[in-house]
């Protein structure tokens, strides 16, 4: 990603001081040292990235761009993105011109200025006296003299993967709103508003509204095949998104690197498989859990993990034989463009919901009410916790007030804004900190255009399936995990599956993850290596600090189990630094 760090200059040292403990954090981390700029009442820390990618640091007298990130401006990369972004105004950007997750850091016209993406999916940590400013977490903490856990982020990051809306797991640590920008002065942050609105288009017919996706999506990937050619590794699987994704770089004429995740003899692996045979390119087989560690080697590994992925990876992947961070740096080797099909579900009916007006908490509730009151301590509050998150919802959506139920389609703003910003948003910021990363279907051209799909033709990935045919038949007509190609309308059976869900009520949906833990333990696809003979290496099995929120004994789900150590774990290596 490269990274930023910025802190105020001040009389009383702590500038000096946070600097320090943030250039040793980033060090720690794998990044080449960083260069210091000054800016009026503020310092400046950028870091290229970490393998290598596109000039991210543009300095022309007074002026400067300093960009963490992949941005694209008017379609350019590198120092070309950069002297355009100079051109546009911080306070009311064109966003037209600009594409990808970024933050970047303007100085222009005697001013400083920083922004995010359109999203502010690519996070930003900044604490709450508006000293300091980080891309990376780890950075941030160690700079500050003291953090605490913040209850709410605890229970979002153990429950739903990661904090919503600005929240962090560290009450002294919020990130950058996607409706501010920031400006820097001598005196202070001044928090200049900006109107993100998303308003679909209405009234397409069927062949117009496959155009109207498919020339954003186009638009994004033919700029990066103009940049990178074919330095690019994607992913397959026998899914949607990654097919979505490959078609899109195909059209382009880029020949990427094509690599699949899984166990032999799964579905993913024997699909991309067939699929590369059948359409004349190879697919590397990739099986992240082949490689043997011994407890011995464990807690080397895991410190290793732990700087890798700057803390808390999601799905607090750190407990792992090295696959993980193995594989990406794999698909960041010489500074690839790494390619991903997350946030695909803006095609599709994520949430599996019906095509009916819903409120905010209708989401919370079936959605992010994905826990057992039971795992947490006796003065958890669920009821508490979930009106949390449906207050971020409603501020996400704003503006109008989404107050009561709303209208169906802007329901279908939550996923790009509070899941998309959370979960990819983290990945996003993890995996552009090596090279360049893209992840089209985030871009807010072609999360506009995707609002334009009635809920009609997202369900069972309907849509999606007739836009790949679109844009790659030979692709679309290839099996898939669903049972059925994608060449014409979804199987029976995936339309039954998602049917069967969505009858469900929300009241019922609540329950569902708790009536699951009650028939079997549950786990996740990330597994890791939780047995105590490894683990005992690396925590205290008591959970000293993570057992002021969580009832231990009482957690079957190996999934919550294993995030919930990542915590346990953070707070170990912050040692005296965590207070309370």
């Amino acid at each position: 990603m490269a990274a930023l760090f910025l802190v105020r200059s001040d009389p009383d040292r702590f500038a000096d001081t946070a600097m320090a403990a943030a250039r040793a954090s980033l060090a720690a981390q794998g990044f080449p040292a960083p260069v210091e700029h000054a800016l009026p009442g503020w310092r400046l820390l950028h870091a290229p990235h970490i393998i290598g990618g596109p000039q991210g640091l543009l300095v022309a007298g007074d002026d400067l761009v300093a960009v963490a990130g992949t941005i694209a401006v008017d379609g350019q990369f590198g120092r070309a993105a950069l002297a355009a972004l100079l051109t546009i105004d911080p306070l009311a950007p064109d966003w037209s011109r600009i594409a990808g997750q970024f933050v970047a850091v303007i100085r222009r016209g005697g001013r400083s200025f920083v922004i995010g993406d359109y999203f502010s999916a690519f996070q930003l940590f900044g604490d709450t006296g508006q000293r300091l400013f980080s891309t990376s977490l780890l950075a941030a903490a160690a700079a500050l003299p003291k953090v605490h856990f913040d209850a709410q982020g605890v229970y979002e990051l153990a429950f739903n993967i990661m904090p919503i809306g600005e929240d962090t797991v560290f009450a002294e640590l919020k990130t950058l709103s996607p409706f501010v920008a920031l400006e820097l002065t001598p005196d202070g942050v001044v928090r200049h508003a900006l109107d993100k609105r998303l308003t679909p288009a209405t009234g397409l017919s069927p062949s117009d509204l496959i155009e109207h996706n498919h020339a954003p999506l186009a638009a994004i990937m033919g700029a990066h095949a103009r940049a990178f050619g074919d330095n690019v590794r994607c992913p397959l699987s026998g899914g949607l998104d990654s097919r979505l994704v490959l078609a899109g770089l195909r059209e382009q004429g880029v020949r990427p690197q094509i690599y699949v995740y899984g166990h032999r003899g799964e579905a993913d692996v024997r699909i991309a498989q067939a699929i590369g045979a059948a359409c004349g390119f190879a697919v590397e087989w990739v099986d992240k859990d082949a490689a043997q560690v011994t407890p011995d080697a464990f807690p080397e590994l895991v410190a290793r993990n732990f700087n890798q992925f700057d803390g808390l990876p999601t799905f607090g992947n750190i407990f792992d034989n090295g696959g993980h961070g193995a594989a990406q740096l794999q698909r960041h080797g010489d500074g690839a463009l790494a390619v991903s099909g997350g946030c695909g579900e803006i095609y599709r009916n994520f949430f599996y919901l019906p095509d009916w007006r819903f409120s905010a908490g209708d989401v919370a509730a079936t959605f992010f009410g994905r826990f057992v009151a039971s795992d947490a301590v006796a003065g958890f509050d669920a009821r508490g916790f979930l009106s949390r998150i449906t207050d971020k919802i409603r501020a996400a959506i704003e503006p109008p007030a989404a107050n009561g139920r709303v209208e169906r389609n802007r329901i279908e703003q939550i996923y790009p804004r509070i899941r998309c910003r959370a979960l990819f948003g983290r990945e996003i910021g993890l995996e552009a900190r090596f090279s360049p990363y893209l992840m089209p279907f985030l871009d807010h051209q072609v999360v506009a255009a995707a609002l334009a799909i009635p809920i009609a033709q997202k369900n069972a990935g309907a849509f999606e399936a007739a836009l790949l045919n679109a844009i790659d038949p030979e692709l679309a007509r290839q099996p898939s995990a669903y049972g059925h190609d994608f060449s014409g309308a979804p199987g029976r059976h995936h339309r039954f599956g998602e049917w069967s869900t969505r009858i469900r009520p929300v009241w019922l949906r609540r329950h569902s993850y708790a009536i699951r833990r009650r028939i079997k333990p549950m786990g996740d696809e990330h597994g890791g290596l939780l047995s105590p003979e490894y683990m005992n290496r690396v925590i205290d099995p008591d959970f000293p600090v993570m057992r002021r929120y969580f009832a231990m004994d009482a957690i079957a789900d190996s999934g919550l189990w294993r995030r919930i150590a990542n915590l346990e774990y953070l707070a170990q290596q912050l040692g005296s630094k965590l207070a309370g």
